[in-house]
């Protein structure tokens, strides 16, 4: 057969696009696909409609959707629809559900299936408008509850149902002895005739103006007659009921009860009972039901908030024993400082400076950690190989679990590279060690098993990442394990089972926020007596690692020339410290306590060579919003950003333009002049 020419193809390729497009709007149902996108709250947080036939305005009234993404048109309720199409996606598993689309004030019955692999993020979805039927099926609810309620008040003798086209009476136990009635011939269906036989002669005609009256108008209906029973008397009743009317005006149903009226007063005052008893319940159960929902919610909400309080206690609590600890060091080492200076004992004066430092120091790690737990630390992701951070920690964790623990590492030839903080998976690996070799007092064997993995949807899920490739680092001991108890509770903050000083609880929570905030997640196998084996996944990053060399911690020299630096921080200290530091090193500085004090002082001095500004500022700008401003005038101007935690909102969500850089409080000296010397650059600025 001949090949077909483009031009040909072309042809073909619209032919079928129009006739997939006519068959789409051949569908009476709404259709749509829809692709999933990232977005700002995350990975595949969103979706966008592509294609979608008329059926989809019929049956929502949303016109022009394709283009339209998911938050746009649901805001308030994105998550339900994302987890119900999430899941069809992940698993490729078919749905059938009906849902509220609350944007729209409709109920919907929806079809849904994968179209494709799950790669290509598509969602394939038929659905129609099923408000009307919901609205009938609450209806229906809501009569079914009328006759229990009447049954209930202890009034009711019988119940009926009629469905007035098909003239057939379905009727219980209690109604047919009340007619003289075989109540297997009720459970069977009978007709209006049949059932009036037995109403006394004198009575029928007020019975049939009765029934005609109330098919004209629909509503409520009551009237008492005489029936005759299986012992040939007569009794009186009630028949109280309410005629449905259909659209076209017609009776459709008729659904009523029966009520003794024999022993006239006495029934009649018990009949008055009955029926204000029931208009009680009737007028009263809404509100008793909402009274009752509003006591659940309260409960709940006050369940939550002593569970949030338990859990905010146990974080303060750790917080401030720690902090405290801290504080005592800080503030011991200052008096001690200051009592040396007044006895002249200078030479006493750095061993109380490094205590401070020290305890800064510990403070720090302490926030960082909090940070890592809570997915708020400022990252520095880099293209890497675990192979060789790996080696080149190897002996530094040799050292740190000792002679007694041989430690043994295992990785695939081709390990795939990961994007990923090489400070912070240091210190992941080390903490993870240090934790193993707590848990083998005695010694034994440390294994650091690296890994490629490739995790289809059904996996992903139960490690709550996206489906796809991922490199695993897992450390793996021959320690005592844990209980299912300590288990449940290991990512906890503060949680340690180690004896009082001699763990913060903070080491599993802070590689827990961290392999998070990675993109990737951390999970736990462990069983008492056997063992635990920590195991994180980071996503695959494909493209060369980034190589760096290890070196010792440098010491900027100070600036052989003066450069023009702007300081920004509401913080005095914090501002005062930075323009110290930085006047010794050489620098020309200028400061301000706010983005508008920034720009007046820019106004005066238009020949800044850096800006250095805290992210959180007062006086309606924050610092990204001023490096735009100074850039606006200094279009090549370094900006260096100081955060006490990942603002990533702030910062474009961590997407930096050239020249920028984050400096993470609190910061060293040195750091700081190091990072000053990058950015303002080593060449004269001219005059």
């Amino acid at each position: 057969m001949a090949s077909l020419s483009r031009a040909e193809l072309e042809e073909q390729l619209a032919l079928s696009s129009v006739r997939r497009h006519a068959l789409f709007e051949a569908i009476d149902d709404g259709f749509c696909i829809i692709q999933f996108i990232d977005g700002p709250h995350g990975p595949l947080s969103d979706y966008v409609h592509i294609e979608a036939n008329s059926g989809y305005e019929r049956h929502t009234g949303i016109g022009d959707i394709i283009g339209k993404r998911l938050r746009e048109i649901e805001p308030d309720h994105a998550q339900t629809w994302l987890d119900l199409y999430g899941k069809v996606l992940l698993t490729g598993e078919p749905a059938r559900f009906e849902q509220e689309f609350v944007a729209v004030g409709r109920y919907i019955e929806v079809s849904a299936t994968r179209a494709g692999p799950v790669e290509m993020g598509q969602v394939s979805v038929l659905f129609r408008d099923v408000s009307e039927r919901k609205k009938t099926d609450a209806a229906l609810r809501e009569n079914v509850q009328r006759v229990q309620l009447a049954l209930a008040a202890g009034a009711i003798i019988g119940t009926w149902f009629w469905d007035v086209p098909a003239d057939q009476f379905s009727v219980d136990e209690g109604f047919a002895t009340a007619f003289g009635l075989d109540p297997a011939r009720g459970r069977a269906g009978l007709p209006l005739a049949e059932i009036v036989a037995t109403v006394h002669p004198d009575d029928r005609e007020g019975l049939a103006a009765a029934i005609a009256e109330v098919f004209t108008r629909g509503g409520a209906y009551a009237h008492q007659y005489r029936t005759r029973r299986q012992d040939g008397n007569y009794y009186w009743l009630e028949a109280n009921g309410r005629v449905e009317l259909a659209a076209d005006g017609t009776p459709a149903a008729f659904p009523g009860v029966l009520i003794d009226m024999e022993g006239r007063r006495a029934v009649e005052a018990e009949r008055d009972r009955a029926i204000a008893a029931l208009r009680s319940l009737n007028d009263t159960l809404e509100q008793r039901v909402e009274e009752r929902t509003a006591a659940l919610l309260k409960a709940e909400d006050a369940l939550r908030q002593a569970q949030k309080m338990d859990a905010v206690g146990q974080l303060t609590g750790g917080l401030a024993h720690d902090f405290n600890n801290i504080l005592a060091g800080i503030s011991g080492s200052l008096e001690l400082m200051k009592i040396r200076l007044g006895q002249g004992r200078i030479a006493d004066l750095d061993r109380h400076v490094h205590g401070a430092q020290s305890a800064v120091k510990r403070a720090a790690a302490l926030t960082q950690r909090l940070l890592a737990f809570s997915r708020r630390q400022t990252l520095d992701p880099k293209p890497s190989n675990l192979t060789r951070i790996v080696a080149s920690m190897h002996d530094l964790v040799c050292r740190s679990v000792g002679p007694a623990i041989a430690v043994d590492t295992r990785a695939p030839a081709e390990l795939w590279n990961t994007f990923v903080d090489i400070g912070q998976i240091e210190n992941a690996l080390l903490n993870l060690c240090i934790n193993a070799r707590d848990a083998m007092p005695d010694g034994g064997k440390l294994t650091i098993e690296m890994a490629n993995q490739t995790l289809d949807a059904e996996a992903a899920a139960v490690r709550g990442v996206a489906a796809g490739d991922y490199v695993s680092l897992a450390i793996r001991d021959t320690g005592v394990g844990m209980t299912a108890d300590v288990l449940a509770r290991a990512f906890d903050p503060f949680f340690t089972t180690k004896p009082a000083g001699k763990g913060t609880g903070l080491g599993l929570s802070m590689v827990y926020g961290f392999a998070g905030q990675s993109g990737g997640a951390v999970y736990i196998d462990s069983a008492e007596g056997e063992g635990t084996t920590v195991c994180l996944l980071l996503p695959r990053y494909v493209g060369a690692s980034h190589e760096e060399s290890v070196t010792e911690e440098r010491r900027a020299t100070a600036a052989l020339w003066r450069k023009k630096i702007l300081v920004v921080d509401d913080e005095p200290l914090v501002r005062t410290v930075t323009v110290e530091v930085l006047e010794d090193l050489g620098y020309d500085l200028i400061a301000a306590e706010d983005g508008p004090a920034a720009l007046r002082l820019l106004a005066a001095h238009p020949d800044i060579d850096l800006l250095i500004t805290d992210v959180g500022l007062p006086n309606g700008m924050n610092g990204r919003q001023l490096a735009d401003a100074v850039r606006a005038r200094l279009p090549e101007v370094p900006v260096l950003f100081v955060t006490g935690y990942a603002e990533h909102a702030v910062l474009n969500h961590g997407h930096l333009e050239r020249g920028m850089q984050v400096l993470t409080k609190p910061f060293a000296a040195d750091a700081l002049a190091l990072r000053v010397k990058e950015l303002a650059g080593a060449e004269r600025r001219a005059d």
